[in-house]
Formats: structure tokens, C-alpha cells, sequence
């Protein structure tokens, strides 16, 4: 399986970041004020002033690997993630990413490696709930789980957070998983119907 993003919904557009930016002095929206506001965001971007893009949202629905899911959690700022846990439920469908870049014996390789953690894994959390416990089988049975396997989880980006999301992980440094999921999260706010963030897009140049 490969891994998926969905955009679920987003809230704010290039009026709601200059309205703030505005509102020290009038948020009110003259036809100059909207001619004025490509130059405005500009600038706040490029010279760091970047608290009126807190102020939209971007919601996205993903499932990934275990990898980029830590990728997602570390460095992170101002982003509000949540997943299912093995810790909580069995892991009944067996989600597992399998990198397409690969030769061909060493997926084979891959794939019957993860099968089999997989049978261990379901295995596992039969034969130790009588011992152990339903809960603390369930959260130990995982660790038969490879770092390919797959979790889903929803997460939020502000708009400020999303740019440094794609200033760290959409870029030539990150790994291969993370970065194309970046560039799908930033297809999918591009292709928005109405372009409510087009003006913010070529401000901070994505």
C-alpha cells in the first residue's frame, strides 16, 4: 500500500492573513485594501512576520509508515496531530508501505518479512492475552511490527506551521516517504476550489 493524504478541510484565505496583519489599525476592506493585498503578504513573509498566518487551518486525513510518522511528530510547531493506536485496539488491517524504488528481490524480501511480522503480531496478541492481559497484550504484540507498517492519523496544520512543515520535509534532505507526502499536502492546498491561499502561496514561495 502506498501512503495516502486527504485534505479534509480548511479554514481562512489571503483575506483572513491581511486582515489580521490589519487589524492594529482597520481590518475594514476597501476595493484599494484588496488590490494592496499580494504586496502585503509578501512582505510579512519575507521579513518574518508571520503571526497573522496562525490564524487560518489545514486539515489533512494520512496514513503513513511508522518513519514518517515520526517525521510528522518531530520538530513539529503549532501542529495538532492525532492517530489510531496499537496500544489501544488490534491492529485488525494490516496497513504496510513498500517502497517502489527498490529492486525487485528486495521487495520480495521486504514483503514476505512484513507478512510474516505480521502473522506474529496477530499471533502474539492471542497467545499472551490469557498471560497478560487483554491491554498490555495488545501493546506489546506491536512489538512485532515493522517500521514500514502503516497508521492512520488526522493532522492540523495554521498556516505558519505548515510553511515550516514544508520548509523541513519537502525538501532534497528529507527522506523520499515524507517529502512526497509534503508535496501532496501542498498539491492538494494548491487545487483548492476558489484559490483561497493563492496570494500566501507565491508570498512564501511554495
Amino acid at each position: 500500500m502506498k501512503n495516502k493524504v486527504e485534505l479534509l478541510g480548511h479554514y481562512g484565505s489571503d483575506i483572513v492573513h491581511a486582515q489580521s496583519a490589519w487589524t492594529s489599525t482597520s481590518r475594514d476592506l476597501s476595493p484599494d485594501k484588496f488590490e494592496r493585498i499580494p504586496k502585503l503578504l509578501e512582505m510579512l513573509a519575507s521579513e518574518g512576520h508571520h503571526t497573522p498566518f496562525e490564524k487560518s487551518s489545514l486539515h489533512f486525513l494520512v496514513t503513513v509508515d511508522q518513519a514518517t510518522h515520526i517525521h510528522l511528530l518531530k520538530h513539529r510547531v503549532g501542529v495538532s496531530i492525532n492517530g489510531e493506536s496499537a496500544r489501544y485496539k488490534e491492529l485488525k488491517e494490516d496497513k504496510s508501505y513498500i517502497p517502489q524504488d527498490w529492486p525487485t528481490d528486495w521487495l520480495e524480501h521486504l514483503e514476505w518479512f512484513t507478512k510474516e511480522a505480521n502473522h506474529w503480531y496477530h499471533e502474539a496478541l492471542e497467545k499472551l492475552t490469557p498471560k497478560l492481559g487483554r491491554k498490555r497484550a495488545k501493546e506489546s504484540a506491536r512489538f512485532f511490527k515493522t517500521f514500514n507498517s502503516q497508521i492512520t492519523m488526522d493532522v492540523m496544520f495554521n498556516w505558519r506551521s505548515f510553511y515550516h512543515f514544508q520548509q523541513l520535509r519537502n525538501s532534497e534532505h528529507a527522506q523520499l516517504e515524507v517529502r512526497e507526502l509534503a508535496q501532496q499536502m501542498l498539491d492538494l492546498v494548491k487545487n483548492i476550489e476558489g484559490d483561497p491561499f493563492v496570494d500566501t502561496i507565491k508570498a512564501f514561495k511554495l
